[in-house]
């Protein structure tokens, strides 16, 4: 069966020639619901994969307001459900209050990441200006998948297996006005989920945490120095890591409304290691080398030290391009020059912080770029071996490969889609009866510009060089995206993990 269960018009100008809405990054406008009956499986699907791979997008549909930046394009998500060695695909905007509005509108009402101040109307996000777009990040917690923007939106929910949106969390939204930040993390022992929040006015964070029955439980003021612009949180057994970094707009121009994100290279970073139900009475900071940091693989206790493993960005900037002449081919030049890892490296990472002494210890992992590092969710918060990352196409924001770390050995492997074929985060799903982390299949989407079509990948997590154990190609080409989940068989209708699987 493939079939078209809805298509919505994508009102791009016949001659906009913004790079991030041409090629692998071209938007979706039909949204499908297919299974393997019909779509081309090459290789075999293994039969003791069980869950829900779902992948979050930004797929603009309307002219944007001002220059587009691919952060800005309403949220699309895709998924594969697996089950008895069979595939069912789906597709589905999020339907936040924004898409919703500008759907009724026929154009675009907010402006994005590079044009807030053009905003007529009150937006959302830490910035208040923009659209709640909900394409970032994607989760599942308590039966329902969570998606948000990085700034912070609405917690909007969606049945994990139609993808129909269900619309903001009816149990807690509202008391959590500035709502989700990106880089929420589930306990797999106790169902609960941390979050964080970061507005521009005083206190500039908030920390929460949902129960495995979706009852907000826990929501504290974090008091920062002032407006921050953090983009991930660490949890472990007992505590939460929350981050004070050092990229963050210039506090004299905010003043005047202005936001530019600068690096100030003077002013440590500073992590705050909390109890898990502690206050911001509770929070020690423990301060480190002047860095940004987007994303974590995990975090763990280890004796008296907090554990904290990910990809620092040791010197975040605006690369130079060329002569900024005002046009909008300069202006897509920045973007692609900032986005392009290579100019801005990402390298894997690890922070020790003792609770005894205070200090802290810092090591570098590796020297290749990469980034988007995930684990399994069985390990999230314990003492793990494996992280699995995204290798960056120079020169582009296109992910060429996959990098498998054994941080016990240091040993690493790796697997490139070859040329023309691009990536997604991957995921890591252990199999039916798993025992060992890494006794499983690690999930991805791929597009072949070559083919004009997509794939979604099944990897031996445990060999990712020998190649896929199937190739499961897609009814249509999707678009370029990041962040993604795993959803286990068991925890499609809520958080009852089976405990045998737990670290």
């Amino acid at each position: 069966m493939i079939e078209i269960k809805r298509s919505i018009p994508i009102r791009l100008a016949p001659d906009n020639d913004h790079p991030f809405l041409q090629g692998p990054f071209r938007p979706n406008g039909d949204e499908y619901v297919a299974d393997t009956d019909d779509m081309q499986v090459i290789g075999e699907i293994p039969k003791d994969l069980a869950g829900i791979y779902v992948r979050n997008t930004h797929n603009q549909v309307h002219e944007s307001i001002g220059i587009y930046h691919p952060f800005d394009g309403d949220g699309m998500l895709h998924a594969v459900h697996f089950e008895n060695g069979r595939a069912t695909y789906r597709n589905r905007f999020v339907e936040t209050t924004g898409f919703l509005a500008e759907q009724a509108a026929g154009k675009s009402l907010w402006p994005g990441l590079l044009a807030p101040q053009h905003y007529t109307r009150r937006g959302w996000g830490a910035i208040g200006a923009m659209k709640d777009n909900a394409g970032t990040d994607i989760l599942c917690h308590a039966g329902r998948l969570i998606a948000s923007m990085s700034q912070g939106s609405e917690p909007w929910r969606l049945d994990p297996v139609t993808l129909e949106t269900l619309g903001p969390d009816a149990a807690w939204a509202r008391a959590v006005p500035d709502g989700v930040s990106s880089h929420y993390k589930v306990d797999p022992l106790t169902g609960e989920m941390m979050f964080f929040n970061y507005p521009e006015r005083w206190p500039h964070m908030h920390y929460g945490i949902i129960d495995r029955d979706n009852r907000l439980v826990h929501y504290e003021p974090i008091e920062l120095p002032g407006p921050r612009w953090p983009h991930d949180l660490g949890i472990t057994q007992h505590y939460s890591i929350l981050h004070d970094l050092p990229f963050f707009f210039d506090p004299e121009g905010l003043k005047h409304g202005q936001r530019k994100l600068e690096f100030h290279r003077d002013v440590p970073a500073r992590f705050g290691i909390l109890p898990r139900h502690g206050t911001n009475a509770d929070v020690r900071w423990f301060e480190g080398t002047p860095c940004h940091i987007l994303h974590l693989a995990n975090c763990y206790e280890d004796g008296d030290e907090v554990v904290m493993d990910g990809c620092i960005m040791p010197n975040p900037h605006k690369p130079a391009v060329g002569q900024d002449d005002g046009s909008r081919q300069a202006a897509y030049g920045r973007i692609r020059a900032h986005l392009d890892k290579h100019n801005n490296p990402t390298l894997m990472y690890r922070w020790r912080f003792n609770l005894k002494t205070g200090q802290t210890r810092e090591e570098q992992i590796d020297d290749e770029i990469t980034e988007f590092p995930v684990v399994s969710n069985d390990y999230v918060g314990r003492p793990y071996r494996y992280s699995y990352n995204v290798l960056y196409e120079k020169g582009e924001w296109l992910f060429r490969g996959l990098k498998r770390y054994d941080l016990q050995t240091g040993a690493t492997q790796r697997y490139e889609y070859g040329p023309g074929r691009y990536g997604s985060e991957p995921q890591m799903a252990r199999r039916l009866g798993a025992r060992a982390e890494d006794d499983g299949y690690l999930l991805t989407f791929v597009t072949d510009m070559r083919e004009d079509r997509s794939e979604c990948l099944v990897l031996d997590a445990s060999d990712i060089g020998r190649g896929p154990l199937a190739r499961i190609v897609l009814p249509h080409r999707i678009s370029a995206g990041t962040h993604a989940c795993w959803v286990e068989h068991d925890r499609i209708a809520g958080e009852a993990r089976d405990a045998a699987y737990l670290a």
